[in-house]
């Protein structure tokens, strides 16, 4: 038998709670006026996955203004071998692995403390979802005034819609918080059971999904998937991830998505960008969970190398400055990104050149050399918006915590799918996430009025 890695005491967010720790020596009580060493390791994978993110989203839209003045979004994907780039530019399995490693250390230290679930769902909601407010806010009063002030509507919306679309993320993340404790405590008793159900129900869904024609019923995978991806990260901080263990996600991972993908029903593209019709995201699909596989145990194998670079005094510095705004940089990245683009496509007539040319090659970095300065002052501003206002505290109670669950989860799904633009429906989604919000927060009591005042 394997002798597994010693567990290791690992605090990171990916909401940017708090940067991340580890300890690779067996996990203790540190003294109380100790701090333990950062895990750079997930540090450097959620700065990987949030640059790439922004990057694809920039550097795969094609652009073009109609001659009625309509903007044209196609994706560099649709070109001959388009698809092979997704193979690369999906790597949020990543995030909600790092993702796993926060929610278990965040849940034990809840449940040392005494901490209900039911308090620990309604902070972890509320530092998920209060973000989004000021972005929806932003981007909602922002498309009203360009249209009201003689902007066309359609591309206002097209540059709507793509900011709405990042919010999937947290929309499926509601559902990762709500499930932690069930999943911790079957983890400590079942240990490699737990992931090996979740792909056995992935194999269900997909196997009735593609022979019966269910096409509903492949969203059921958006749990079995996700989770799935999530408790490989509640199993690398127990230490149960060696280099065994990794060697084996990648190669089994590897020869599972090429067959699945070459010989199976499913699309070659491992994305949803301008493709979710025919896409392994929505809804994700048994590649995707293996693409997962092989992206955990490569950087597995590979994190005393990352471990070895990120502790270097600079890239150190640099860590420690850019990861405590990266969700941040998640959130609002597609503003400049829209402003930008419509600034180049309808300001100066300028679309699009074609993909897969060294003319395409030249726009991608020009833009990121002028979206850089640009997003990384605005998520510096924003950032602030990162903790939720005092108002937002206390014990909820139980009941008022699972109504907010569902709240936040359909108002932020609503806003993946309207996008953050005009209309009712983005208000409407708003809305569902203020009042989900605030019922997070511990119910005011109202003092008793003697009789006869």
């Amino acid at each position: 038998m394997t002798k597994e890695r010693p567990p290791m005491t690992v605090t990171v967010d990916p909401v940017g709670d708090r940067p991340p720790t580890s300890s690779a020596a067996p996990a203790v009580e540190p003294a109380a006026h100790s701090k333990p060493a950062r895990d750079r390791f997930l540090d450097v994978l959620r700065l990987f996955v949030m640059a790439l993110v922004v990057v694809q989203h920039w550097w795969l839209p094609v652009l073009s203004v109609q001659t009625q003045g309509e903007l044209a979004a196609g994706s560099v994907l649709s070109s001959d071998g388009g698809f092979a780039l997704t193979w690369i530019s999906q790597v949020m399995p990543l995030i909600f692995f790092v993702g796993g490693a926060a929610n278990l250390i965040s849940w034990r230290a809840a449940s040392k403390r005494g901490v209900p679930a039911r308090i620990w769902w309604a902070k972890r909601l509320r530092r998920l979802a209060w973000p989004v407010v000021p972005l929806a806010v932003v981007w909602i009063l922002a498309c009203h005034l360009a249209v009201l002030g003689g902007a066309p509507a359609q591309p206002v919306l097209v540059g709507a819609g793509a900011a709405g679309m990042v919010l999937w993320f947290l929309a499926v993340y509601v559902l990762v918080v709500m499930a932690t404790p069930l999943l911790v405590a079957a983890q400590e008793r079942f240990g490699w059971w737990v992931p090996a159900a979740l792909l056995a129900g992935a194999v269900v869904v997909d196997t009735v999904r593609f022979n019966f024609g269910v096409e509903w019923f492949g969203y059921l995978n958006i749990a079995f998937v996700w989770l799935g991806v999530h408790q490989l990260g509640l199993r690398y901080v127990t230490g149960a991830i060696g280099r065994p263990h990794a060697l084996g996600l990648a190669a089994t991972g590897a020869v599972a998505a090429l067959a699945l993908a070459a010989f199976g029903p499913y699309s070659l593209n491992m994305t949803g960008v301008f493709a979710a019709e025919t896409s392994n995201v929505a809804p994700p699909t048994l590649v995707l969970a293996a693409l997962g596989a092989v992206q955990i145990g490569v950087a597995v194998l590979l994190r005393d190398l990352i471990v070895a670079w990120s502790n270097r005094p600079g890239p150190a510095r640099m860590l420690d400055r850019v990861c405590p705004q990266l969700m941040t940089v998640y959130l609002w990245h597609m503003l400049p990104i829209s402003v930008v683009a419509g600034v180049v496509v309808f300001g100066l007539g300028i679309d699009t050149p074609e993909p897969m040319t060294g003319l395409w090659l030249l726009w991608g970095v020009l833009g990121l050399v002028v979206l850089v300065p640009l997003i990384l002052p605005l998520a510096h501003w924003a950032v602030r918006f990162e903790e939720p206002p005092r108002v937002l505290s206390g014990d909820p109670g139980l009941p008022r915590v699972l109504i907010a669950a569902a709240l936040l989860g359909g108002g932020l799904l609503t806003l993946t799918v309207t996008g953050l633009g005009f209309g009712s429906a983005p208000v409407f989604g708003l809305s569902a996430i203020v009042v989900g919000l605030l019922l997070t927060a511990a119910p005011r009591r109202r003092a008793r009025v003697p009789l006869g005042v």
